[in-house]
């Protein structure tokens, strides 16, 4: 069948078996046909589609266990993580880091050791995650942890499934006594005053940015910066703290068609961008946001990847170290307010260390744009490739559907490592992904 990531691009053709029960899993794995796991096709582009075989973990979608003492839950790898929430906010649990969309699987998390808005202050999924089990392609189940396995935990965690089908994890949930979070916006008329609110919110538990990725002049890089806290019991008004985890349903809004490909264009981006920012500083700086639209605010707007047209639509997302971190994200929106081909989700945040095999975060900042799949939007995110070479930073292969081979083990030495290990361990042939062949992976 057909088979695209959520960015609709690039579309391969590959068969998809469904296994319900580890002995057909395993019958899988070990027929060492080129296969790669797959979840709920969040990742953006080919790297949870296999190059001869594709094994959808829907069906292992059990949560096992849980320790109320220690929050720890333990959960197959095909477990939606809103399903989690679903489960466990209300008894007052909440995971401890989480992209930008609920609608993943633990395994897909896992593979791709996801970041979210704490990164500053809690690191990567990797820092939640108790141990992992992997089926390699010889059948075997091997447990990972930091001290059992260690080698191969710390490849698995951002190793986009390349070292094993993941089975199973047990996980740290955070504790919290509210379903809201405190939400401070801080409005900033350029990049250097939205870099230094960073700087100086370092406390703060979440920080993320919006940026107007057209803005020139003195209004480059202007952003909207958001902070955030899990809102105690005693900071809501009455009626939310008779309810601390209750939250009003909402409406759905869905996309049910595939917008034109002229809709997005530097005119309506602009205005949409221009609009947005100054409704953004509108707004009262403190207020209470509920823990849906803070951490997933597009997750409201079902199939909003059809906004960039039926080709799909390509995100760039890369880091920069500190040193260069400025310099590098001028460049980038430089180029981008140049080519007229501005992204309306453009988002800025701010990380922290990482100590990691092959993880895509460093200290620094990522910045992340989307652009529908045109000929000039390819030309454009090359250049933007170039740039982040120059500056001495990586790529995230979660958001990845384009990347040349050369680029990446340009940008990141450690693939070179991790390529070498998948080798040696004789993990090549049988575990590929349209991506891992791509980028000689």
């Amino acid at each position: 069948m057909k088979l695209s990531g959520w960015g609709r691009f690039p579309t391969r053709e590959t068969p998809v078996v469904t296994p319900s029960d580890l002995d057909s899993l395993r019958a899988e794995a070990e027929d060492g046909s080129g296969l790669i796991a797959r979840g709920n096709g969040r990742a953006y582009g080919d790297s949870a589609i296999g190059q001869a075989k594709t094994v959808s973990m829907r069906r292992f979608n059990r949560m096992l266990a849980f320790d109320a003492q220690t929050g720890i839950l333990t959960a197959e790898a095909g477990v939606i993580l809103g399903d989690v929430i679903a489960a466990f906010l209300p008894r007052g649990w909440f995971p401890l880091v989480t992209p930008g969309t609920k609608f993943v699987t633990l395994g897909g998390v896992i593979a791709a050791d996801v970041h979210g808005k704490n990164h500053h202050k809690d690191g990567s999924f990797a820092s939640c995650v108790e141990w992992v089990e992997l089926l390699g392609p010889d059948g075997v189940i091997k447990r990972c942890s930091r001290t059992e396995n260690p080698d191969l935990y710390g490849w698995t965690l951002g190793g986009m499934g390349l070292t094993g089908i993941i089975l199973r994890a047990a996980i740290h949930l955070q504790p919290v006594q509210s379903a809201w979070i405190k939400q401070t916006m801080l409005p900033a008329p350029n990049l250097f005053t939205a870099m230094a609110l960073f700087e100086a919110t370092q406390d703060s538990t979440y920080s993320v940015a919006w940026i107007d990725c057209l803005g020139r002049g003195k209004n480059m890089g202007r952003s909207l910066v958001m902070l955030g806290e899990h809102a105690h019991e005693a900071e809501l008004d009455r009626p939310r703290r008779r309810r601390p985890f209750h939250i009003p349903p909402k409406r759905k809004l869905s996309i049910p068609l595939d917008f034109p490909g002229w809709a997005l264009n530097g005119l309506s981006v602009r205005a949409f961008n221009g609009l947005y920012y100054w409704n953004g500083s509108r707004k009262p700086r403190d207020s209470f946001v509920d823990w849906d639209s803070y951490f997933y605010p597009l997750d409201a707007i079902l199939g909003w990847n059809r906004i960039y047209g039926r080709k799909g639509f390509m995100q760039f997302q890369c880091a920069l170290p500190m040193a260069s971190a400025y310099d590098g994200l001028e460049a980038i929106l430089t180029e981008t307010a140049k080519a007229g081909a501005g992204s309306f989700l453009a988002v800025l945040k701010r990380f922290g260390m990482q100590d990691s095999p092959i993880s895509f975060p460093m200290e620094g900042y990522t910045l992340a744009l989307d652009f529908p799949v045109n000929a000039r939007t390819l030309k454009l995110m090359n250049r933007l490739d170039a740039v982040t070479l120059d500056h001495g930073g990586r790529f995230y292969l979660a958001k990845d559907s384009r990347m040349s081979a050369e680029t990446l083990h340009r940008s990141d030495p450690r693939m070179a490592e991790f390529a070498a290990m998948r080798a040696e361990q004789e993990l090549s042939e049988p575990l590929r992904s349209a991506q891992a062949e791509r980028l000689a992976l």
